[in-house]
């Protein structure tokens, strides 16, 4: 696990200068504490942040092939990297070292930009061909491991792991992006298709980017996506019995490691799912770590040690409470873009308590995602269900209007907010899922913004991309429709970024096994009714994990990695949220009504609303200006 960085001349080979990429590698060294390296030659340089954990003393970065032809500088895990390698053997090529990143550069010379559909595992890199006279930059196909790239005045393509390394070239200029900050507010987040900076992009999940000197800038190429549209032909026994031999050969694959290894354990179904098939493969306790918090309601420990005490883990906790809101200033800048998912600040700790012992950890990321887990998902199908039944001229004329005089019960369970409900099921299936998936619904945000910003942002809607998505899908059922949504917009940019930022703060490797693509694939072409039956998601894991998992584990309710802000507003944290409304950042950008924020402040206070996740976004979202901008 590493951080990559470099500068590629478009148009003609001037000289890159190292000390450039060092300064670009410089503020992202907690993601390779081990070693860095640099690599220029006429019109390009790589350069590279090492975090050891396979072939510790033989791969050095950045590398070049053994001809000097191919270099390249590499951000990941590739886990079919021995069963490549022999098969690259047998094709004559011959290598120097024991580890993943040669055999990378190998497949680039055999295959070209086809070598990616032969790569399983999470990466990001750039490799640079003299021969063809090109840069190649790859992410792997579910966005686990980010690149930024920016295109400069001098003609220069830079890139980096993180905002934060592009923010030394001095090329670069530093102008808050409008419409990335609209995203923000509706999704929690700023989704890969824009950035905080303008003239910064991110390459997208499952995208690559060739570059070729003298030729026009050509713009990403998508080479892996999410398909829905086909359908296995299989009994539910087969399907679950099928399930869990891709289940164990993911986890085994991301088990092989020359450091320590360990798992997060939350007590829910995906990560004990995960720390069952790791403990089924080890011949040692496995090493688990679980975080709790203050509020009972929200503190799923008691499960976690269920799980411990049933596989015999090594295990260890750790309690978040609103006294660790102190850790926001270091949050906020592992991100550099406004990040309002609150469970990162969880996600941090759980890192730092897993990596006083490991270096590598597994999680139970993407079963979500991918086999429907999120009540939102069930709740969209089930919806979805009532649509096909109702006209939508009687949806939008009687429920809309309904929706609106409808007393507002937030405190309730979704399936009675009718108010909610009926809402959603005026709109079209995408508008309502759209809105379900975001934060702060574009009502809200209208009274947020001033005219000013409004006038600015256009025609710019952040759930336009939901509802293109959703529209575009390869897919046969509705429910397909919503998590290749999720799983192109929302795992990307939330889920993935926050696991990548807050492990990599502390120089942990984290794994997804449950994003293995074969798994992802597998999902896909399972037909709605094994993803979601009798008003629960994930059905068909549950099923194929109840020889592993005791069934209050398998089928509790879902809790969620949810940290208590609200409860924290108006307790520990009162004072700070009540600055909101007086910030002089978010008065100086001149797109907020800073009385409609004090009036957010005051209701949630009140009791009368629940507005701790839009009080934390503004926290996240003040911090991020102040740091890139200077606000």
């Amino acid at each position: 696990m590493c951080g990559i960085a470099g500068i590629y001349h478009l148009e003609t080979a001037k000289p890159v200068d190292p000390a450039r990429l060092r300064a670009m590698l410089h503020p992202m060294s907690h993601r390779g504490p081990d070693g860095s390296g640099e690599w220029t030659a006429p019109g390009v340089g790589l350069g590279h942040l090492r975090l050891s954990i396979i072939d510790i003393e033989g791969s050095p970065q950045p590398m070049a092939s053994d001809d000097e032809a191919v270099t390249i500088s590499f951000n990941g895990e590739i886990y079919n990297f021995r069963q490549l390698r022999a098969e690259l053997e047998d094709r004559g090529h011959r290598f120097r070292t024991s580890g993943d990143t040669e055999v990378i550069l190998a497949a680039w010379r055999q295959w070209g930009p086809d070598c990616l559909s032969r790569l399983n595992g999470m990466f990001a890199f750039a490799i640079h061909d003299h021969q063809r006279g090109c840069l190649f930059l790859a992410r792997d196909r579910l966005g686990v491991k980010p690149l930024h790239f920016a295109r400069l005045s001098d003609g220069s393509i830079a890139f980096a792991s993180e905002l934060k390394g592009l923010l030394r070239h001095p090329l670069l200029r530093r102008e808050a992006n409008l419409s990335a900050v609209e995203d923000f507010l509706a999704l929690g987040y700023v989704p890969d298709d824009n950035c905080i900076m303008a003239g910064v992009s991110k390459l997208g999940a499952g995208h690559y980017l060739l570059l070729e000197r003298g030729k026009p800038f050509p713009g990403p190429t998508c080479w892996w996506s999410p398909d829905f549209s086909n359908r296995i032909r299989a009994s539910e026994g087969e399907a679950a019995e099928h399930l869990v031999h891709l289940m164990r050969a993911a986890v085994t694959d991301r088990m092989v490691a020359d450091v320590p290894l360990g798992a997060f354990l939350s007590g829910g179904v995906d990560s004990s799912a995960v720390v069952a098939l790791m403990a089924e493969a080890s011949a040692k306790a496995v090493k688990t770590c679980t975080i709790g918090f203050d509020q009972a309601a929200l503190d799923e420990t008691a499960y976690a040690a269920t799980v411990a005490d049933r596989f015999a883990t090594d295990h260890r906790t750790r309690t978040v409470a609103a006294a660790d809101f102190a850790l926001v200033d270091r949050i906020a800048d592992m991100f550099d873009e406004p990040f309002a998912d609150a469970s990162a600040l969880p996600t941090y700790r759980v890192c730092e308590l897993a990596r006083e012992e490991v270096t590598v950890a597994l999680s139970g990321d993407g079963a979500d995602e991918a086999f429907a887990g999120y009540r939102r998902l069930v709740f969209h199908h089930q919806e979805e269900r009532l649509r096909s039944l109702i006209p939508a001229v009687l949806r939008r004329n009687l429920l809309g209007p309904l929706a609106r005089v409808w007393p507002q019960m937030e405190w309730a369970p979704r399936p009675l907010r009718a108010r909610a409900t009926l809402a959603s099921l005026s709109k079209s299936g995408a508008e309502g899922y759209a809105e379900a998936v975001g934060v702060t619904g574009p009502d809200q945000r209208a009274r947020l913004f001033n005219d000013a910003a409004i006038r600015a942002l256009g025609d710019h809607v952040a759930e336009t991309r939901y509802w293109q998505a959703m529209a575009e899908a390869p897919a046969r059922e509705r429910l397909d429709r919503a998590q290749y949504a999720d799983l192109k917009i929302w795992l990307p940019g939330d889920i993935l970024t926050k696991t990548d930022r807050m492990s990599m703060a502390v120089s942990l490797e984290a794994r997804e096994p449950l994003l293995d693509y074969r798994l992802v694939e597998f999902a896909a072409s399972l037909p709605a009714a094994m993803r979601v039956k009798g008003g629960t998601g994930k059905a068909i894991l549950k099923q194929a994990m109840e020889r592993y998992l005791p069934q209050d584990i398998l089928y509790r309710p879902k809790m969620g990695f949810v940290t208590p802000v609200s409860h924290w507003f108006r307790g520990a944290l009162t004072e700070q949220a009540r600055a909101l409304a007086h910030s002089g950042t978010l008065a100086r950008t001149g797109w907020f009504d800073m009385a409609e924020i004090e009036r957010v402040v005051a209701a949630h206070q009140s009791g009368r609303r629940d507005h701790g996740r839009l009080i934390w976004q503004f926290f996240m979202l003040e911090k991020s200006l102040t740091k890139l901008f200077g606000i």
